[in-house]
């Protein structure tokens, strides 16, 4: 017999697999089925599909956050390291399903949105800005907005990937490691001091 607790992450993670797959039009009674629960123990857990969507948005948005490493380092390793990791979860499959799959539904969930963006886009430029104020005050980046800075280096790290990602054209040839410390190098080249 399958727990309360294990019963709500069944339907977390067919909820999530039905989303991704059919956006917000995927029923109640099919992520039932996928979960192998009752419709009633979907509503059980959650009152509403606005409110499985939501916390299925919650979940999801915590996949693409990646870590800085913090102490001392050689600047550009760290944004290398960064961009790589940041890239590998944007850019894949799951991380472009996220995006085609809450990106719909913002006009529907705004103050969901707004959640969504300080959780995750906000939250990576909160705490790449952090990093680079130090690069910057420290005298290894031209002082100036951090947070500008790290807004500027996400979209030079994912926009016109994620855009040709999201209209199935072929990546770059560029091997990824290159594209990502050429990426660097032209930010940091922007940026120096």
């Amino acid at each position: 017999m399958s727990s309360p607790a294990g019963n709500r992450e069944r339907v977390l993670r067919a909820a999530t697999s039905s989303f991704l797959a059919r956006g917000y039009g995927s029923s109640v009674d099919l992520i039932a089925r996928r979960a192998g629960v009752a419709k009633q123990t979907v509503y059980h857990h959650f009152p509403s599909k606005d409110t499985l969507f939501k916390e299925v948005a919650k979940e999801l948005v915590k996949g693409v956050l990646v870590e800085l490493e913090s102490g001392p380092q050689e600047l550009r390793a760290g944004l290398v390291r960064f961009a790589l990791a940041y890239r590998k979860r944007v850019l894949a499959a799951q991380g472009i399903a996220t995006f085609r799959t809450l990106v719909p539904e913002v006009p529907r969930f705004k103050a969901l949105a707004k959640a969504v963006y300080a959780n995750g886009a906000g939250e990576a430029v909160r705490c790449l800005s952090g990093y680079l104020a130090k690069a910057m005050t420290d005298g290894r980046l031209r002082n100036d907005d951090p947070a500008f800075a790290a807004e500027l280096l996400l979209g030079m790290l994912v926009g016109q990937d994620r855009i040709k990602r999201l209209f199935g054209i072929a990546a770059s040839k560029e091997s990824e490691p290159r594209r990502v410390a050429h990426t660097v190098d032209c930010f940091q080249k922007a940026f120096s001091p």
